[in-house]
């Protein structure tokens, strides 16, 4: 019995996953097929691709196929002494001039190499491929929720993008993707969802991240200061002796989550000092020099 490497036909690793060899069965079979092929070799490619498809489709399959082991293309072998034991076959005695997939044909678990015999293919569905397509909104968008509309074989399409959509969420559309052949069901169409830059907020997941910018006293009294978020302004209470950087949550301000409730927002303080001093601020600030014990670099004396 000669060797067929059914991993490196449809050019996978073996331990490729289920997507990954569905994903190349589609590209090969839509390259090979003899409707369509210009390939000088189409036929027999096409049958190579199929057959190896049928095989690692199925997890029992491709169990059984592996169970034979690895080696060189076109190499004869021999299943382990009790292979056909383990997966259920009659026992074979003489192996030279049995085909691979005739081995599986007689297990029952490949019955399409059957076809072989003539016309291989023709008829065998073929899934149309899956597109992907990188979508572009600004936050508010994702806040709302928005339609976008793409061109595809020709044709307008138009696309729900949910609430609270997210950066690098990748939306499925079923059936929307390539068309199928011989009544095979066509692909699906993926939307890679990226974020426009915002000027005042930063998204990681459905929590937001914004910038308070707090005066020196705001931030050594405490304070009462107004936040920007999606939904309009809301004051947020800066406590006594806030430092720059800490964060305050604002619960439930961030995107909308899926069925219900939203992420957070989270304000990032930042304590700006006055670029320019009237008289009257600076004679401030000196009287609060000389009158404070505060030393912000006491950990450098030890």
């Amino acid at each position: 019995m000669k060797y067929k490497d059914y991993y490196k036909i449809l050019g996978v690793a073996r331990g490729a996953s289920e997507d990954e060899i569905k994903k190349a069965y589609r590209k090969l079979a839509r390259k090979y097929h003899p409707d369509v092929s210009k390939e000088a070799n189409a036929k027999e490619r096409f049958q190579e691709v199929a057959e190896a498809y049928e095989t690692l489709r199925d997890k029992e399959k491709r169990a059984a196929y592996d169970s034979l082991g690895s080696f060189r293309p076109g190499q004869d072998f021999r299943p382990p002494p009790d292979w056909f034991d383990r997966f259920g076959a009659g026992r074979a005695e003489d192996l030279r001039d049995v085909d691979l997939s005739d081995l599986f044909e007689s297990m029952g678990i490949f019955g399409r190499a059957a076809g072989r015999r003539g016309g291989f293919g023709r008829n065998i569905p073929i899934p149309g491929e899956d597109y992907e397509i990188t979508v572009r909104i600004g936050l508010e968008e994702a806040f709302r929720g928005t339609e976008r509309a793409f061109q595809l074989n020709g044709h307008e399409l138009r696309a729900r993008i949910p609430r609270g959509a997210t950066d690098g969420q990748r939306l499925r559309l079923r059936g929307k993707g390539g068309p199928g052949a011989n009544g095979g069901q066509a692909g699906d169409l993926y939307l890679q969802i990226a974020l426009e830059p915002h000027p005042l907020y930063r998204a990681s997941g459905h929590d937001l991240e914004i910038e308070v910018p707090l005066a020196p006293w705001e931030a050594a009294l405490g304070a009462q200061v107004d936040v920007p978020t999606l939904e309009g302004r809301v004051s947020m209470k800066v406590p006594p002796g806030s430092k720059g950087g800490q964060k305050l949550r604002l619960a439930g301000k961030g995107l909308p989550r899926p069925g219900s409730g939203a992420g957070d927002l989270y304000a990032v303080l930042n304590i700006v000092v006055p670029a320019t001093l009237t008289e009257r601020e600076k004679k401030l600030f000196e009287e609060l020099r000389e009158a404070s014990r505060f030393d912000p670099r006491s950990r450098f004396r030890g």
